[in-house]
């Protein structure tokens, strides 16, 4: 660790530095997580950090492209087919015991895997039941993870289990920008002076080893839990993560006792990451509305009304028999039962929702999707929007004039594409459906993905080596053959791996001046963010192609990513003529890179069928469809014309395309959302 540059040699990362400081405090706390750009310091924290702690204490960096027995252990093979002894061979886990494990680039790591080190840095113990092998072993180490949010987002069940989480920007001062680079350049030349202050580390080093987290008094506890409601924390780990984090600073002062001050200096670091749910929430807790929860939490709590002596009920010593009915003496008061972000009135049981859910009078919710508004709604049990429902079904109608026409599926749901795509223009008996097909497993050759099968190694190797069928191949022949060697190349085996096939949506959107762009722009984006909010599951991609004027931009570029896809597209520049053969051909090229990288992807046409600014305009646009028929990519029109007179030229572009085509009923972000999302195919 000696050539690693000073921890407190880092210059604009305080609030990183402390955050980091406080879980080395207190490794309870579960970890620190650095979100944030590209070269801002992340690596450098961490390896400063270790170099804080017991001089012996190992620096573990886990790898991306790392495997499952790598990271926990496995079947020693040595000693299986030396004596076949079932030893067990210590993983990158056992390597990091009383020290740091740091994982860069945290979200790209399987969330299996994220799973596994989450639970082994919270319970201080890897247990391993794999390959014939069951083992446990300690593992109490300081899980340190980096992730840059532009590269795709962390689960939010995973993101919740690390303790605190910090936002790392690069400092915009350009003074404080200078002082890093003097000192970064001081540092390579081997210079010790005007790196940091003679002794820094040495200093935090013994501060360090002397810190012993505070006692936590009842009102502090009290004061924790408040504040972790009234921002709307969902998880217990919130309130559990405030009270060891104000501890440990507390300790890290030199004080034998918490106070509430300490719990609101580090509620940023435990609750920024905890409270979005949604896509159109900010990525952090916003200073105004922790200021606003502490300003309420901190204020007195009224005395509770004291009724009449005479007009008290007595309390029966058994509750009523059987299900009472509500009394008959009115509605309840305005509020009354309502939950944080509810903007209805009186509700029947409420279960499963998330906080801010929008919606009136409604029954049971069970399985819904975070963030769906809504009116008046009966039941609904794990529906998606499009999928139908009742007369008040907001989806998007998955028809063309004269719906039905076509045949349905085994299960009811409409199966072909359109009936005849020999005429210029679509019959007006004409439907188009969509189905929902399962994602196919695709294997892999660069290690990623499951292991479903093994086979001979072969001339070209691949990644690792199948540890128990290889075992089971050299002991079947030396069963056989006594006196051949212990392991013979025949007995080699190599994973075979597969895994789900993510998808690349690309949507295209006409942001000209025409009539309805900014309610096209406004659903097209609501689409995209819609969309991104479970990328991690589906493990889909999204673009936005962009058409106006007289070019198509690719305005995003394909992402995981909610907060790159809100700063890109928080202001779509509109306005011009309507280039419609630029933005399918644009959006053509976005799918063929998509499929050069192993993705599939479906291209999102949202327009109403107009072309504009030159006379060619619609012959170029009729060309630039008749270019993907036979592509192989997977087309949908979504056909947003509107007005008393259609000119149904969408639908006749989506004949050219042989591409499926939804005329919407309404242009909203949730409709097209929906839309797509019923083309896509089913979460995997």
């Amino acid at each position: 660790m000696k050539d690693d540059f000073p921890f407190s040699a880092v210059v604009g990362q305080e609030e990183a530095q402390q955050a980091l400081l406080l879980a080395a405090t207190d490794p309870a706390i579960g970890g620190v997580l650095l979100r944030g750009e590209k070269g801002s310091a992340k690596s450098t924290l961490a390896r400063g950090l270790a170099g804080l702690l017991a001089a012996d204490a190992p620096f573990v960096e886990l790898p991306i492209g790392a495997t499952e027995d790598r990271v926990l252990g496995s079947l020693d093979l040595r000693a299986a087919l030396a004596d076949g002894a079932d030893r067990f061979r210590p993983g990158l886990l056992a390597a990091a015991h009383e020290g740091v494990l740091y994982v860069d680039e945290v979200n790209l790591l399987p969330d299996h895997l994220v799973d596994t080190l989450l639970d082994a840095a919270a319970s201080g113990v890897n247990r391993v039941e794999r390959d014939g092998v069951s083992h446990e072993h300690p593992a109490r180490f300081l899980l340190l993870g980096s992730m840059n949010p532009e590269e795709g987002e962390l689960r939010p069940q995973l993101l919740d289990r690390f303790g605190l989480a910090v936002e790392v920007r690069s400092p915009r001062d350009p003074l404080v920008r200078a002082e890093a680079v003097r000192r970064r350049l001081a540092h390579d030349a081997g210079r010790t002076s005007g790196v940091s202050d003679p002794g820094g580390d040495d200093q935090l080093r013994r501060r360090l080893a002397a810190a012993v987290p505070a006692a936590l008094p009842d009102e502090v506890v009290a004061f924790a839990a408040r504040l972790a409601v009234e921002v709307g924390a969902e998880s217990l780990r919130a309130d559990l993560v405030l009270c060891r984090t104000a501890a440990a600073l507390a300790g890290w002062e030199g004080r034998s006792e918490a106070t509430p001050d300490d719990v609101a200096r580090v509620a940023p670091l435990a609750l920024a990451h905890r409270r979005r749910r949604r896509p159109f929430d900010p990525p952090t807790l916003p200073p105004d509305d922790l200021q606003a929860a502490l300003d309420q939490v901190r204020r007195p709590a009224p005395d509770p009304p004291s009724a009449p002596a005479d007009s008290a009920a007595p309390i029966p010593d058994h509750p009523p028999a059987g299900d009472s009915p509500p009394p008959a003496s009115g509605p309840p008061a305005s509020g009354a039962g309502s939950e944080p972000g509810d903007s209805g009135g009186d509700r029947g049981p409420h279960t499963g929702s998330d906080s801010g859910d929008s919606g009136g009078d409604r029954g049971p919710r069970t399985g819904s999707e975070p963030g769906r508004g809504g009116g008046d709604r009966g039941p609904r049990t794990g529906s998606e929007p499009g999928q139908g429902g009742g007369p008040d079904d907001r989806s998007p109608r998955l028809d063309a004039p004269g719906a039905g026409a076509a045949g349905g599926s085994a299960d009811g749901g409409p199966t072909g594409r359109w009936d005849d795509l020999a005429g210029a223009t679509p019959p007006e008996t004409t439907a188009l459906v969509v189905e929902r097909r399962p994602r196919a497993l695709v294997p892999t050759t660069d290690g990623s993905g499951r292991t479903v099968a093994d086979r001979p190694v072969g001339a070209a190797e691949a990644r690792g080596l199948a540890v128990l069928p290889t075992v089971r191949a050299a002991l079947q022949r030396r069963a056989a053959d006594p006196d051949g060697p212990v392991l013979a190349a025949g007995d080699l085996r190599q994973p075979v791996r597969a895994r789900k096939q993510g998808r690349t949506v690309v949507l295209a959107v006409d942001t000209s001046g025409s009539m309805g762009t900014q309610s096209r722009v406004a659903a097209a984006t609501g689409a995209v963010l819609g969309l991104l909010a479970d990328a991690y599951l589906r493990r889909d991609q999204v673009a936005l192609v962009a058409f106006r004027g007289d070019e198509a931009t690719e305005a995003l570029a394909a992402t995981q990513s909610v907060e790159l896809a809100r700063a890109r597209l928080a202001d779509l520049p509109t306005g011009g003529a309507t280039p419609l053969g630029h933005g399918i051909a644009m959006a053509f090229d976005v799918a063929r890179r998509a499929v050069d990288k192993g993705s599939t992807p479906l291209v999102v046409l949202l327009t109403d069928g107009r072309a504009t600014g030159d006379p060619g305009a619609l012959d170029h646009a009729r060309e630039a469809a008749r270019s993907l028929a036979g592509s192989g990519i997977e087309v949908v029109v979504l056909d947003a014309e509107d007005g008393p007179t259609r000119l149904g030229l969408a639908a006749e572009l989506a004949l050219l395309m042989e591409a499926r085509h939804v005329r919407l009923a309404e242009l909203t972000a949730a409709s097209v959302e929906a839309a797509i999302r019923a083309t896509a195919g089913p979460p995997v």
